[in-house]
């Protein structure tokens, strides 16, 4: 009876709450649209401010004339250029060979062309090679397969036109501004189009050894945030690339073949393989933006700098406990030989460090000597103007060109990030810069929100004047 009485008494409430509502909701549209009317008068003077001047009027609106003057100009031309000093490459016709049944100005394939070229453009070739140009110049080799086979049932390219295109794709990349020792500095060779070793190189048999659904599904949109840490595509394509290996595996097993069996080159051609299937079947874009993701997962796990024996430093370093003038000048000698290499991104700084500190430690320096001699992230890549240090950032980056600055890239960080110092004298050549995975609390049950059904009427009514609430804070 208690709970009938309740009842009644809500739906009451509940009648004079959409009642003061509703007039409250008529009273909110007059207050409205007086000041969508006051909007209204402030636009119109608007309009009169924005029209032109009457003639004889003061010429403001005259168009503004640019002197040739402002651009930036080098003064001195005969003379080399300063490092990272704006460069504009000349374009030309290339010469090609005329031999390569491909259309390289099919919009899929001339915009990665003219993409490659820019990330390996010239003079900055060299110098991001590690991190932009070789992973890039590595993507288009990927796509070029898949667009070379795009009507046909082939995978690969056959080995009577491979050198040609290869060659062809270089002149194209040169004759738009690209540094010309590409396939040396990034070890990519015409044998990368023909998959090698790898059994299996045609649609249909590849369609029939993988699954291929699960293997699109998992590569057709690559996430930058997680891939290198929960990887999804990776495991995808080492998969398939293992399923078509494993018949050649078998086949030599079967025949019993003489001398050992390197099952690691029918792996990398196989996976050469596996990439052209996914070119294929996705966009040219889709399929750059996702092997990039995947090159920067692979790049950002090592360290690509040269370190010689820091003997010096250790000499000088080996029993300070407090900051000293010969181990630091030391110290910034040899960095400053490591500065001139490449330019390399955050992360890879970061187990550069590690890696030269541990090298240090070996030698007998137990002293934090980065914190000593004040050694940031940022000194051990490539110095801009020779002031500051330039971190590109790990996720995959590009060589932006622009008419007035020239070819540029964009530096990740600009503070001054202390160096870390590494716990042990253990050599290392790769580090894992994952977190471990966060526990979310457990969702909370149906079993939670089982009440009686006397206090159920008086909670949906309690939610419902607080949506009434949130409504009229939300209309103010």
């Amino acid at each position: 009876m208690g709970c009938s009485q309740d009842a009644n008494y809500f739906r009451g409430s509940l009648y004079c709450q959409l009642i003061i509502f509703f007039i409250w909701l008529l009273t909110f549209q007059d207050v409205t649209a007086q000041e969508l009317h006051a909007d209204v008068r402030k636009v119109s003077s608007l309009v009169e401010l924005a029209k032109e001047p009457a003639s004889g009027e003061s010429g403001l609106f005259d168009p503004i004339e640019i002197s040739p003057a402002v651009l930036p100009k080098f003064p001195y031309p005969t003379e080399s250029l300063p490092p990272m000093y704006p460069t504009f490459p000349a374009r030309y016709e290339p010469v090609l060979t005329g031999k390569c049944p491909v259309n390289f100005s099919h919009p899929d394939i001339s915009n990665i062309l003219d993409k490659t070229a820019s990330d390996c453009t010239g003079p900055l070739a060299a110098l991001v090679g590690n991190v932009i140009c070789c992973p890039q110049f590595s993507s288009l080799i990927h796509i070029f397969q898949g667009f070379f086979s795009m009507k046909s049932d082939k995978l690969v390219l056959p080995n009577a036109v491979a050198d040609h295109c290869y060659s062809d794709i270089i002149s194209i990349l040169a004759s738009r501004g690209a540094n010309s020792t590409i396939p040396t500095l990034c070890s990519i060779k015409s044998s990368n189009f023909t998959g090698g070793s790898c059994p299996v190189k045609d649609d249909s048999t590849f369609e029939k050894t993988v699954n291929t659904s699960k293997l699109l599904e998992a590569c057709s949109t690559v996430d930058p945030l997680k891939e290198c840490c929960r990887p999804v595509c990776q495991p995808a394509i080492m998969d398939a690339a293992l399923q078509i290996s494993g018949r050649q595996m078998m086949i030599n097993n079967n025949e019993n073949m003489a001398g050992e069996v390197n099952h690691t080159d029918y792996l990398n051609d196989c996976k050469g393989v596996v990439y052209s299937y996914i070119s294929k079947k996705l966009s040219s874009e889709a399929a750059n933006t996702a092997f990039r993701i995947l090159s920067a997962c692979k790049v950002n796990k090592v360290c690509p700098l040269t370190f010689n024996e820091p003997t010096e430093v250790i000499n000088a370093c080996q029993n300070v406990a407090a900051p000293s003038p010969s181990c630091c000048s030391s110290l910034n000698t040899y960095i400053a030989g490591i500065q001139k290499q490449m330019l390399i991104t955050n992360k890879q700084a970061i187990i550069c460090a590690t890696l030269f500190g541990s090298m240090l430690r070996g030698g007998g320096v137990m002293t934090n000597i980065y914190q000593l001699c004040d050694v940031d992230l940022k000194d051990f890549s490539i110095q801009a103007y020779g002031q500051q240090g330039c971190l590109l950032r790990s996720l995959p980056g590009d060589v932006i060109f622009d008419n007035s600055s020239g070819f540029s890239f964009t530096c990740d960080l600009s503070d001054n990030i202390p160096a870390p110092w590494p716990t042990s004298a253990s050599p290392i050549t790769s580090m894992s810069l994952c977190g471990p995975e966060m526990s979310l609390p457990a969702l909370p049950t149906s079993q939670t929100f089982k009440n009686n059904s006397c206090n159920c009427g008086g909670v949906g009514l309690l939610v419902l004047i607080f949506s009434f609430f949130i409504f009229g804070t939300l209309f103010y």
